[in-house]
């Protein structure tokens, strides 16, 4: 836990103005975007403090995997289901400005605005899908 990380205190339910989504994974948590890209736009957080993407190994690859799971679930909670829609990924450092690590999940990604469509393209320099 690191008190300074708005994404710990998220998690610790210390940020009363963030709603936490239904999530089925004990480890991870759900929460839109305040400031969607999309119209659906949530980051899916590890509860436990983490580095941002930079700091993935091969052993991560599991964890990931249940962050897009949790995303693709809350879409459709959220009736949103056309998944070849969808994009998702991380903000490369320096360009990332929460060092916890969280997944950007936007939907649909046909939507995305002029400016979205420059902030979460797709294995941009900035944005890792």
């Amino acid at each position: 836990y690191d008190g300074k990380c708005v994404f710990c205190r998220i998690a610790r339910r210390e940020e009363p103005g963030t709603a936490l989504l239904p999530c089925e994974d004990e480890d991870l948590l759900c929460f839109r975007d305040i400031k969607p890209g999309a119209p659906h736009h949530y980051l899916v957080v590890p509860v436990k403090h983490m580095g941002n993407c930079k700091t993935l190994k091969a052993e991560h690859i599991p964890l990931v995997k249940r962050m897009m799971e949790v995303g693709k679930a809350v879409l459709q909670k959220n009736n949103f289901s056309d998944l070849n829609d969808v994009r998702m990924g991380f903000h490369w450092p320096p360009f990332c400005s929460i060092a916890h690590l969280h997944l950007h999940v936007l939907a649909p990604a046909s939507q995305l605005g002029f400016l979205s469509r420059i902030y979460y393209r797709i294995n941009s320099y900035w944005f890792i899908t």
